[in-house]
């Protein structure tokens, strides 16, 4: 893990209520991995240009970092650059929201166990539930560098939670479902795991937990010995194990998200 700010080099909203924010701090990136995530502290650097300490006093919102998957990486025009994906959906996003190119954002990662594609993979499925999109992105852009297939399936409550068919590699296949049909199929991206888990070698997912659950249903239902490798989202406070504050339980016992996580197989939690 390394800790350190990082500099905004691109900001700009994508896609719906969706933003992206790119950064140069190719340190962080380090030894990282799709389904990694980072932690941002959101709040005004206490002295800009320098780390402050993992204990420095902080204002009280927001009081805790955020915990952002880790979206794409690309080469920048000196080093290389990863970005991550979000919503702004409260008072750490809306900060993120409010920053612009220049600016330096304290963080440290990458963190946790990312997605394990096997090496005899050779078909690839991505499920992805909403914003649950960002870690795949990356995946599928590593997976067709190595000749794999990949069939990516993205669920939306309408369009505008849809990530752009035009930002993937061109070698995937998507497949989207709305809930109120304004693009692709109507229906839940359930629906497409269901259709292609015979299909593929392995299936990786992100998104809520309600999907999960039907996704473990499907599984069942099929009765196909398949890993399925899935991403939990859980309140966190520090990333790395200390504060036990994203403690679940899974069939192996009680397990951390940020240090035991947050890749799990599908059949440890449903």
């Amino acid at each position: 893990m390394k800790t350190g700010f990082a500099r905004i080099v691109e900001h700009e909203r994508l896609y719906g209520d969706t933003h992206i924010m790119w950064f140069a701090a190719p340190e962080i990136l380090r030894g990282g991995t799709p389904g990694q995530f980072v932690m941002l502290r959101c709040v005004e650097p206490t002295v800009p240009g320098e780390s402050p300490p993992m204990s420095a006093t902080l204002p009280a919102d927001p009081l805790l970092p955020r915990a952002m998957s880790i979206h794409r990486v690309r080469e920048g025009s000196s080093a290389q650059e990863w970005s991550i994906l979000y919503d702004v959906v409260g008072a750490g996003t809306r900060w993120l929201a409010a920053q612009e190119q220049g600016d330096d954002i304290f963080c440290w990662g990458p963190l946790g166990h990312g997605y394990d594609v096997k090496t005899g993979s050779k078909h690839l499925l991505l499920i992805g539930g909403g914003i649950g999109v960002a870690p795949l992105i990356w995946l599928a852009d590593e997976a067709v560098g190595t000749g794999r297939s990949v069939t990516m399936v993205l669920g939306g409550r309408t369009s505008e939670q849809i990530f752009p068919a035009n930002l993937l590699p061109r070698e995937v296949e998507l497949i989207v479902y709305t809930e109120d049909g304004s693009s692709g199929r109507k229906g839940l991206a359930t629906e497409g795991f269901t259709e292609y888990l015979a299909w593929c070698d392995q299936a990786f997912a992100c998104g809520p937990n309600a999907m999960f659950a039907a996704m473990a249903d499907v599984m069942r239902q099929q009765q196909l010995r398949r890993s399925a490798q899935v991403l939990l989202e859980e309140r966190m406070g520090c990333g790395t194990g200390i504060c036990y504050g994203c403690a679940v339980e899974t069939r192996k016992g009680m397990r951390l998200v940020c240090k035991d996580g947050p890749r799990f197989e599908l059949n440890e939690i449903y």
